[in-house]
């Protein structure tokens, strides 16, 4: 997700407020969304779906800036970062959803949040910055739980939630190449054009593979993709409003929504070790967002 350059302020006044309301809300559609998602997984091919979800995407953002006199908007600018960000974000979106036609939603989204701990570990590397001793337990912390979550067992079940474990790795990646890209390009433009790298991706195997969808199915996958798409144009708005260390703690709602829309769709409840697992995991999030709380007021 790209996010431009964001005002201050603290989390009382209503800059803040709204920044806080359009995180949440975009995490209730971008779960509805992947709910969508391993609905249509049940009948039709994973990357079917995917492919298709970000061609309706890529095909209204088009329409919508060239009818609007936006054009420029679809210059992508730098073509290497755009590439790069986009085959992390393909390489994301397809194992999670991968993952979750074998796994339950609340599994995939605790899963998932192992992001920002990955991107705290590879912050040295890949952005210059300097990890401390604090920050390094909190990462190995976040391992652990994961650790946890697929938990001491031969089960095939247990061990496909390496698939959205290794969704967050490409997302983290594809966070931090967005973090560089920061101020570079229209927030609509990165959207765009690392969904028209996920669409060119799944193509040939959507016509080596392609299952007709019924007119209720169509109408879920074009639900899903406006979800995602909405949901990703709210987090901006969100992150335009107020810094992202304020809005970190309120993006584990998502696993709030996960177990919810879960068990509401498909009755499922995640079992004890997911659950353990999931609160070693936000608790080390929650650790290093404190650890950088801390570290803006002492600077």
């Amino acid at each position: 997700m790209y996010y431009p350059t964001m005002q201050t302020g603290t989390p009382t006044n209503k800059r803040s407020v709204a920044g806080i309301l359009w995180l949440l809300g975009g995490f209730v559609l971008l779960v509805l969304s992947d709910a969508s998602a391993k609905w249509l997984t049940e009948s039709h091919g994973v990357m079917q779906v995917v492919c298709l979800r970000a061609t309706v995407m890529v095909s209204c953002l088009g329409a919508f800036l060239a009818l609007s006199g936006r054009g420029e908007v679809l210059r992508p600018g730098d073509v290497k970062m755009q590439l790069t960000r986009g085959s992390f974000a393909c390489c994301s979106q397809y194992l999670f959803i991968f993952g979750l036609s074998y796994v339950q939603l609340a599994e995939a989204a605790a899963a998932a949040y192992l992001g920002p701990v990955i991107m705290t570990a590879l912050a040295p590397v890949l952005l210059g910055e300097r990890v401390g001793i604090h920050r390094w337990s909190a990462v190995l912390l976040g391992f652990v739980g994961m650790i946890i979550m697929l938990r001491p067992s031969t089960d095939q079940m247990a061990w496909a939630m390496l698939l959205p474990a290794c969704a967050a790795v490409f997302g983290a990646l594809r966070d931090i190449v967005t973090r560089k890209m920061r101020g570079s390009g229209h927030p609509v433009t990165v959207l765009l054009y690392s969904n028209l790298i996920i669409a060119m991706v799944g193509m040939p195997f959507l016509l080596l593979s392609w299952q007709p969808f019924s007119l209720s199915q169509l109408g879920i996958l074009v639900l899903s993709s406006a979800l995602i798409g909405t949901a990703h144009l709210m987090h901006i708005q969100a992150f335009r409003l107020e810094e992202a260390s304020v809005l970190a703690p309120f993006r584990y709602s998502g696993i709030i929504w996960g177990v919810l829309f879960g068990f509401l769709i498909w009755g499922d409840l995640p079992d004890r070790w997911v659950i353990a697992g999931a609160v070693v995991v936000i608790g080390s999030g929650l650790y290093i967002y404190w650890r950088e709380q801390r570290r803006a007021v002492t600077a």
